[in-house]
C-alpha cells in the first residue's frame, strides 16, 4: 500500500523535471579548465619573473599578493564576477578566488559604514576558509611534530 500523496508527488517531481533545462556540464568543466588555467598561468608567469630578481620564498610570496591585488582589483572594477560566472571554479578556487570573495561582501555592505558594514561583512564567505585552514594547519603541524619525527 502506497502512501497517500505519493503518486501525485511523483507526478509533481516529473513535471517539474521537464522543465528543467540540462546543464552543459562538459562546457562548464572546459571552461573552468580553460579559466583556472589561465590564471596559473599568469601567475607562473609572474612567479618566473621575480626568480630572476629575488629568492624563491620571497618570490613565492610576492606572487601571491600580487594575484591577490589582482583579483581584488578586478573584483572592485566588476570584472570578476563576470569572469566567475563564466568559469565557475575555474575562477573561484585560485588564490584570485579568494580575494574575491573578500571584497564582494565588503564592497556590497560598504553602504552600512565601515564597522558594521565593511568590517563585520568582509570575511562572512572567507572567514570559515580562514578558520579551517588554519585549525588543519595546525593539525598536520602537530602530526608531523609528533608522529611523523
Amino acid at each position: 500500500m502506497t502512501r497517500p500523496g505519493t503518486r501525485e508527488r511523483d507526478e509533481y517531481n516529473r513535471l517539474a523535471q521537464s522543465f528543467h533545462t540540462p546543464r552543459p556540464i562538459l562546457r562548464n568543466t572546459l571552461m573552468a579548465f580553460l579559466v583556472g588555467g589561465a590564471i596559473c598561468t599568469v601567475a607562473q608567469v609572474i612567479l618566473d619573473y621575480l626568480l630572476t630578481k629575488m629568492p624563491k620564498t620571497q618570490a613565492a610570496a610576492m606572487t601571491s599578493t600580487a594575484m591577490v591585488f589582482l583579483g581584488a582589483f578586478l573584483t572592485g572594477l566588476g570584472v570578476y564576477d563576470e569572469i566567475g560566472r563564466f568559469a565557475g571554479m575555474g575562477a573561484a578556487l585560485p588564490i584570485t578566488g579568494f580575494a574575491n570573495s573578500v571584497v564582494s561582501p565588503a564592497m556590497e555592505y560598504k553602504r552600512e559604514g565601515f564597522v558594521l558594514g565593511v568590517a563585520a561583512r568582509m570575511f562572512q564567505v572567507a572567514g570559515p576558509v580562514i578558520v579551517y585552514g588554519s585549525l588543519s594547519a595546525l593539525l598536520v603541524s602537530i602530526l608531523r611534530l609528533y608522529v611523523f619525527k
